[in-house]
C-alpha cells in the first residue's frame, strides 16, 4: 500500500475507531435517560443516577462534531486527490480557491454552531454547515453512486450528517417543549438507522475500490459486462 492507499483508508479508520463507539455510547445514554424521565413523570424513584442526562448530552455534542468531521474528511481526500491529478491549480485556479474557502467556512461554521446561544444564530450557522457540506460534496472527484442512490454510502452519509448538524442545532430547544424533544428523538432514530447502513455500505465501497497501483488497469474494466481487458 502506499501513502494515498492509507489516506483514503483514514475515512473509515476513524468511522471505527471513533463514531462507531460513540454511538454505541449516545445511545445507551438516550435508553437511560428516557427511562429515569418516565420514571420521574410516573412520580417514581428513579434508580438512575441525574448525570445520565448530562452525558447523553456531552457525548452526543462530541458524536455530532466526529461524524461531520469524518464526513468532511471523507470528501476532502477524493476531492484533493483529483485537484491534484487533473492539476486544476493551473487550469482553473479560482476553483481550488473556491474549493478551500468552502472548506474554511463550513469549519467555522459549525465550530461557531457549538458556541451560539441564540436560536437565530444556531439557524444560520447549521444552514451554513449544511449548505458547505453539500457543496463540497458536489465536487469533481466524489464518488456518489447517484444512479443508486438508494444504496449509495455517500447520500446516506451526507444525510446522516445533516441529521447531526440539525440536532446540534435543536438541543437546547428540547429542554424547553416537549413537542421538540419528540422532534430530537426522531431525528435521532433516524440517524441510528442510517449509521447501521453505512456500516454495510462503507464495508462494500472498501472492496470496489483499486489500490492506487491498480487503478490504471482497473478502471479499464467493463463494468455492466463484468470483463476486464
Amino acid at each position: 500500500m502506499e501513502t494515498a492507499d492509507w489516506l483514503r483508508l483514514l475515512h473509515p479508520i476513524l468511522a471505527v475507531v471513533g463514531v462507531f463507539p460513540l454511538i454505541g455510547m449516545v445511545t445507551y445514554f438516550a435508553w437511560q435517560t428516557r427511562q429515569r424521565r418516565l420514571k420521574t413523570q410516573a412520580r417514581e424513584k428513579p434508580k438512575l443516577p441525574p448525570k445520565v442526562g448530562t452525558e447523553h448530552v456531552r457525548l452526543g455534542r462530541w458524536l455530532a462534531g466526529s461524524v461531520v468531521g469524518v464526513a468532511l474528511l471523507g470528501i476532502g481526500q477524493p476531492v484533493v486527490k483529483f485537484l491534484v491529478r487533473e492539476k486544476v491549480a493551473a487550469s482553473d485556479p479560482f476553483q481550488v480557491i473556491f474549493i478551500a474557502a468552502m472548506f474554511g467556512v463550513t469549519l467555522a461554521a459549525f465550530g461557531f454552531l457549538y458556541r451560539a446561544r441564540s436560536q437565530s444564530w444556531r439557524i444560520a450557522f447549521a444552514a451554513l454547515t449544511i449548505t458547505g457540506l453539500w457543496i463540497l460534496g458536489g465536487q469533481d472527484g466524489v464518488f456518489r453512486r447517484t444512479a443508486e442512490w438508494q444504496i449509495s454510502h455517500y447520500y446516506y452519509g451526507m444525510a446522516a450528517a445533516t441529521l447531526m448538524v440539525l440536532s446540534l442545532a435543536t438541543l437546547p430547544e428540547i429542554y424547553r417543549s416537549l413537542s421538540w424533544r419528540r422532534v430530537h428523538i426522531i431525528l435521532n432514530c433516524m440517524a441510528l438507522v442510517l449509521f447501521v447502513i453505512q456500516g454495510i455500505t462503507g464495508t462494500r465501497d472498501l472492496l470496489e475500490i483499486p489500490l492506487s497501483w491498480q487503478e490504471s488497469l482497473i478502471y479499464r474494466c467493463n463494468f455492466e459486462t463484468q470483463t476486464c481487458p
